[in-house]
């Protein structure tokens, strides 16, 4: 059984077969990164087939059964049917998420807006959610970068979202959030309006080649600290890098060194000029459709 769209098996295969034959040659690994990329590539194409292929055998068998029409099977079949419904509306799921890279992991990062510790607190709100909705998806959260609120809450987190779809299920969370409540914090208990901005990117720095003069880059080091200054290290560990161009300010802080910090501090930022440079090519591309 085939399916067209997102979940087209016979194109599927015959990647998995032309990258299989890429993979054979001699001289394969002399290029390392590039052989990862292709083998990750096959590994991640064989999942998606041999979900589909799994699925369609189960829903082959359950229409075998109900076609037995027996009284003792309706039970078992009742529950089949159920975890099949599940299966087919995640597969459903997918075909929806069929841009370029919405498969990919994701980086998230959460900003609180003005408003002092009222919108601190809200943005470490945001952040709690975003992790408990990612351990309900099994996918794996580290935290790259937190700025502590001054009284409680945070100012800023940089995350990673690893995942199957992470980014293709976070993008819609991508602008402001806001909340509207009675403060907590306010002894007169009145009504406070907070704001926190939300930014996603494709975590896509290993599988692209962008090129970044060392010229455009300033470079902070500084010692990493926990939630509230505590547990300060006594070495410089940790890094903050802008990129001139364009205003971008990476900041990590959650690895052991500063070799690693820098490392992952580097792999966002490219992250981000790629996904800038897509949304020029994409604005570009609708301007000229617009005409």
């Amino acid at each position: 059984m085939c399916c067209g769209g997102g979940f087209d098996i016979d194109m599927k295969l015959a990647k998995i077969e032309a990258l299989e034959a890429q993979s054979s040659v001699p001289n394969f690994w002399d290029e390392a990164t590039a052989a990862q990329k292709i083998m990750r590539e096959i590994t991640r194409l064989r999942q998606e087939v041999e979900v589909w292929q799994q699925t369609s055998r189960r829903l082959a068998d359950a229409i075998l059964l109900a076609e037995m029409d027996d009284p003792e099977m309706a039970e078992e079949l009742t529950a089949e049917t159920a975890v099949l419904q599940q299966e087919v509306d995640d597969l459903e799921f997918r075909t929806l998420l069929s841009n370029l890279h919405d498969e990919a992991n994701a980086l998230l990062a959460i900003h609180a807006g003005a408003g002092g510790t009222e919108a601190q607190d809200w943005a470490q709100m945001l952040q709690r959610m975003f992790i408990r909705w990612a351990e309900k998806h099994k996918f794996a959260v580290d935290i790259l970068d937190f700025t502590p609120g001054d009284e409680a809450g945070m100012k800023s987190v940089l995350m990673s979202v690893k995942g199957e779809y992470a980014f293709g299920r976070l993008l819609a969370e991508r602008g402001v959030h806001r909340l509207v409540r009675l403060s907590p914090f306010d002894a007169s208990s009145r009504r406070h309006t907070s704001f926190a901005k939300v930014e996603v990117w494709p975590d896509v720095a290993e599988e692209i080649e962008i090129e970044i003069n060392e010229k455009d880059l300033e470079i902070q080091r500084f010692k990493a600290s926990g939630a509230g200054g505590q547990h300060v290290q006594k070495n410089e560990t940790a890094i903050r890098i802008r990129h001139i161009p364009t205003g971008f300010v990476v900041s990590c802080q959650n690895q052991r060194s500063l070799t690693q910090n820098m490392e992952s501090a580097m792999n966002v930022l490219k992250s981000q000029l790629y996904e800038l440079e897509q949304r020029k090519q994409n604005e570009a591309i609708s301007e000229l459709k617009g005409r």
